[in-house]
């Protein structure tokens, strides 16, 4: 990934000597949320929905408890019903994912460890070292990363699942000079994030509305922030971002959902955040000829948010975090609709 040029903010922090020093857990807790009776009813409809309602017996559906082994026997012997097929493999491995899988978790550094929204630390646990970025502004007391499970994970795994308050951790760090705030500045501010990737920019969009950088020279900049997961209770900070949405005019959280319909009447967007951006777009400031496609088919589609706010391309500067494959086509996507490259910001990982 190319690495964007970063800014002069990054010297605030630069006199403070890479620091590893003890801290305190003082917060821990579930983001996510145990949906094995929604998946259960979920599959109960999809039966009923296909005209296999004799196969509710089947599968054993009771309360959070669904039979998938009986199950699939039951409609791989009446044949193939690929939709359907696709569907149930989708809230099987949602029921049987363990829990929990999206943790906040908040610690007291021993003395202050200075840091600008978008860095990261690295953080050991039972001698395991991972880096982590920060979640919370750095005009808050204590800090906070958000770790998503990884199976097999040595670190993530520990931490959701063993980790207490009370307990000691090792913080060493900030780290992550490249991947920070841009000065404030007349331009609009485009955050696209997937799953935990998101944690940087919690730190900088509560920074930005604290410090008053919402605004330029009397003018409010738009503020978006689109966050793409499978799940709604995967999305990071969901009820502190939707919050912030209902009380600041300015700012847009962009929900973007590629799993949730399979599970409730979920009616926000669908699409992975680099084509839900495409429909926030002014299709004025967009020149489609530059876009593949695949980009170009989104410009101008109706939105499935109450967002009126449209983004000049020419006049925003734009944060991309997440995983490669979203971050590689984003930045070119954002390059080729003529966001400046000077104003990209990216960091990507997996």
């Amino acid at each position: 990934m190319q690495v964007r040029p970063h800014h002069s903010q990054r010297e605030e922090a630069a006199a403070e000597p890479i620091r590893t020093g003890p801290a305190t857990v003082t917060y821990v807790q579930a983001q996510d949320e145990r949906r094995e009776e929604e998946v259960a009813a979920a599959v109960g409809r999809l039966l009923e929905h296909h005209d296999r309602a004799e196969w509710v017996d089947a599968a054993a559906i009771d309360g959070a408890s669904v039979d998938w082994s009986a199950l699939w026997e039951a409609m791989t012997a009446d044949g193939h019903i690929p939709e359907l097929e696709t569907a149930i493999d989708k809230l099987q491995s949602r029921a049987e994912r363990a829990y929990p899988s999206l943790v906040g978790i908040r610690f007291d550094p021993d003395g202050e460890l200075e840091y600008v929204p978008g860095e990261f630390v690295s953080v050991h646990f039972h001698h395991v070292p991972r880096a982590y970025s920060v979640a919370s502004s750095p005009n808050h007391d204590q800090m906070e990363i958000c770790v998503r499970r990884v199976p097999g994970g040595r670190l993530s795994t520990q931490l959701c699942d063993d980790l207490q308050v009370g307990d000691d951790i090792v913080v060493r760090g900030p780290y992550g000079s490249e991947f920070v705030l841009q000065e404030p500045s007349s331009r609009d501010m485009v955050f696209l994030a997937t799953g935990t990737g998101v944690a940087p920019f919690k730190s900088m969009i509560d920074f930005t509305f604290e410090e008053g950088r919402d605004e330029y020279r009397g003018e409010k900049r738009d503020v978006f922030l689109v966050l793409g997961a499978s799940w709604a209770d995967d999305l990071p900070y969901r009820e502190q971002f939707r919050a912030l949405d209902r009380e600041r005019e300015n700012f847009h959280f962009v929900p973007t959902l590629s799993r949730e319909h399979y599970l409730t009447d979920w009616d926000g967007e669908t699409a992975y955040v680099q084509y839900a951006l495409m429909k926030y777009l002014d299709e004025e400031g967009v020149d489609v000829s530059n876009l593949d496609d695949e980009f170009a088919r989104y410009v101008g589609e109706p939105v499935a948010t109450d967002v009126a706010a449209r983004l000049d391309p020419a006049n925003v500067e734009v944060y991309a975090c997440g995983i490669n494959a979203m971050v590689y086509s984003l930045v070119d996507a954002a390059e080729r609709v003529g966001v400046p490259e000077r104003f990209i910001r990216s960091e990507g990982y997996g």
